[in-house]
């Protein structure tokens, strides 16, 4: 992979100045399409050479969040910046971003070579060089070298999708976006393009911002990912974060298998009784009693008037497939099997629990009835309620 020269900065977090606005920032955007409100009191803020990925279900309001800040929809309300500079009522043209769509829009009547030297039609190349030299070093850095005189039709999806991405940072954009564009291609391909597309948005320093539906995705590339619902972010956290502590039920469900339970508070013990530091902050699950239907739960943590949950209240935590044990004897419950799916490396294994469907991850799938059980440090609250 060829180096670019130094026109971009290092990747967020590589000495980025704490005192330096955000690469893009959206403050309180809201976007409404006559009765429909697609994006709603939007407020994120993309640091300097971030990969930030935008993920959720479709109608989410991602799409139209990156067409904001690409300069293709005005907000009805708030602000769009760049660097702490308004770009709200700035032309798609004049942002000075590089965008890659989800289905490549090269020109059949180009050759690759010319497809790249498009986005150089109204600016020079970065760095004072030719067009073609600029060309060249894309096309190495895409790993289509010596292709710049094939006919787009010629090439295969993953292929078109490197153009594409070569053509967007041909002039040197400050922001490069991606609307799901790997959406049309087969699974393999698209887990070896988003290895390919990460080391070159690494390479480059460029801050990204990425749209996806993908949640394995989002968490493969990202440095850190908005969880979308309705028109606003239910959570904006690096990924790791994202799936071990998700902050609501929906995020928990919608970003890979999750088992959601509840149950009613009957305790909550002082960090130093339940032998914690007293450095802890918030409340964690000490204890879990499952009784037929009927789930209790034991907490750690301040149990004074400001304490976040009382005995009483009810809560919302889950536990990922992969953290239920078999056989166990610990907030143990009895479930029977209904199907289970081989993916290669494991097993998904569907439950039934009075009527509740639980997921067990496992190389080997039990069968019939089974009990199953889980380390309380391995569930994570989500919701509580009085």
């Amino acid at each position: 992979m060829t180096t670019l020269g130094s026109e971009r900065s290092p990747p967020a977090g590589a000495d980025a100045d704490p005192a330096a606005p955000p690469a893009v920032e959206l403050d309180g955007v809201t976007r409404r399409y006559g009765e429909t409100t697609a994006v709603e009191d939007l407020s994120l803020s993309v640091q300097e050479g971030e990969f930030f990925t935008l993920v959720g279900p479709s109608g989410c309001g991602k799409t139209t969040t990156l067409r904001l800040v690409a300069g293709f929809e005005k907000p009805t309300q708030g602000e769009v910046r760049f660097g702490g500079e308004s770009v709200t009522g700035v032309p798609p043209e004049d942002r000075d971003v590089g965008v890659v769509f989800q289905n490549y829009a090269l020109f059949p009547h180009m050759t690759v070579g010319e497809n790249v030297a498009y986005g150089l039609s109204f600016t020079d190349p970065p760095g004072g060089g030719s067009d073609e030299e600029r060309v060249r070093e894309l096309l190495e850095l895409v790993d289509l070298d010596g292709m710049q005189d094939r006919d787009p039709d010629t090439l295969s999806g993953g292929q078109q999708q490197r153009v594409a991405m070569a053509r967007a940072l041909a002039p040197g954009p400050d922001v490069l976006l991606l609307d799901e564009p790997m959406s049309a291609l087969d699974a393999k391909l698209r887990e070896r393009l988003r290895v390919q597309v990460r080391e070159i948005q690494q390479e480059l320093g460029i801050t990204t911002i990425y749209v996806t539906h993908d949640q394995e995705e989002a968490l493969a590339v990202s440095d850190r990912v908005a969880v979308m619902r309705d028109g606003t972010p239910e959570q904006v956290a690096p990924p790791r974060t994202i799936y071990r502590e998700p902050a609501t039920a929906f995020v928990a469900t919608f970003v890979g298998d999750n088992n959601v339970l509840s149950g009613e508070v009957t305790a909550v013990r002082s960090l130093a009784d339940s032998g914690g530091s007293g450095a802890e902050s918030g409340q964690s699950i000490a204890d879990v009693t499952v009784d037929s239907t009927t789930v209790s739960v034991a907490l750690n943590g301040d149990s004074g008037p400001k304490s976040a949950v009382s005995s009483g209240d009810r809560l919302t935590f889950c536990v990922r497939p992969e953290r239920l044990t078999v056989d166990a004897d610990r907030n143990a419950l009895t479930a029977t099997v209904t199907s289970a799916e081989f993916l290669g490396e494991t097993t998904r294994v569907h439950l039934d629990w009075e009527g509740r469907e639980l997921l067990l991850r496992a190389e080997d799938p039990p069968t019939g009835t089974v009990t199953v059980g889980f380390d309380p440090a391995d569930a994570h609250i989500v919701d509580r309620r009085p």
